[in-house]
């Protein structure tokens, strides 16, 4: 890859930092600002792939834009044109140009027919709810929250898919018919009554999101620069998608800027993450206490006042 970018100039720019390639192990996702710069970027690495005798894969290749038109530019690579697709499949995730809807509602149709090939242990009650419900988590929830980290534009129709998926998960380890028109909540009581207090799906998203915003905020790397930096010219007016940052400011109630200055500090941090992910919600998990965290109704001198 350091051969194929020798003579290369990017035009992608986030504060500051020129970005040409995202790449894990033979994994490599080309980034360009214009169609003329990708088309270079493929030649120059296919090459360079040549040289040390590699080969791309055309069949494997795809082109994707985050503009509203398409790539009239022929990109090709051993005399075959590329495709052009509105998603793609990067270190088993979905990348589309919808945001991360595509990627949870592939996880969601993953989750359900694991839970399916499961039916014989949800049939049996010889095993107690409580044990199902650890199995639940080991082998189905796993798949779901996968890279949910990363998952942007989570709408409240997002949200509400993932609520609807969790109360399916329960009816089927209680083998509770949807004919019975039982209520979620009395779904949420069963649950509770056998495993005590728990979090709920959701709440694990939101709390596994904002933990990462705020280890990636804490860090010095390319994750930081991406998410932090901002991308010369301008967004347009009206029907503006929701960015991977918007429900960090919706579930924290609080600023961008505020927010950066949070996660420096580890335990209010982690106090913010815990309120947030819960907002609303009562009856949920308790996190023990920090035995060294000083009392938060004393003012503490050395740090600002955020909230």
């Amino acid at each position: 890859m350091s051969n194929a970018l020798e003579d290369h100039v990017g035009t992608v720019n986030i504060g500051g930092r020129t970005i040409t390639n995202l790449r894990f192990a033979d994994d490599i996702d080309g980034i360009a600002g214009e169609e003329n710069e990708l088309s270079r970027l493929v030649n120059q690495l296919d090459r360079a792939s040549t040289k040390f005798g590699m080969e791309i894969s055309e069949e494997k290749t795809k082109l994707m834009t985050n503009e509203h038109g398409s790539i009239t530019t022929n990109i090709s690579v051993h005399g075959q044109n590329l495709q052009m697709v509105q998603q793609f499949k990067y270190l088993v995730a979905i990348i589309s140009d919808q945001g991360s809807k595509p990627e949870v509602l592939a996880r969601a149709a993953q989750t359900l027919t694991a839970l399916s090939k499961l039916k014989p242990i949800w049939k049996d009650k010889n095993i107690s709810v409580k044990c199902k419900v650890r199995l639940l988590r080991a082998l189905v929830l796993s798949i779901f929250l996968y890279a949910c980290e990363t998952w942007t534009r989570c709408t409240a129709e997002l949200q509400r898919r993932i609520q609807t998926l969790e109360m399916r998960y329960y009816h089927t380890i209680l083998g509770i018919s949807y004919l019975s028109h039982t209520s979620n909540d009395q779904v949420r009581t069963t649950i509770h009554q056998h495993i005590g207090l728990y979090d709920d799906l959701l709440t694990i998203v939101k709390e596994r999101k904002l933990r990462w915003y705020g280890h990636v905020t804490g860090s010095d790397g390319l994750a930081k620069t991406v998410l932090q930096g901002t991308v010369e010219g301008r967004r347009r007016r009206e029907g503006q998608r929701k960015k991977w940052s918007d429900n960090i400011k919706e579930w924290t109630k609080k600023t961008f800027v505020v927010t950066q200055a949070l996660a420096h500090d580890r335990d209010r941090w982690r106090d913010l993450v815990h309120n947030s992910s819960r907002r609303h919600k009562k009856g949920t998990r308790r996190r023990r206490p920090y035995l060294t965290r000083p009392d938060p109704t004393r003012p503490n001198p050395t740090q600002p006042n955020l909230t």
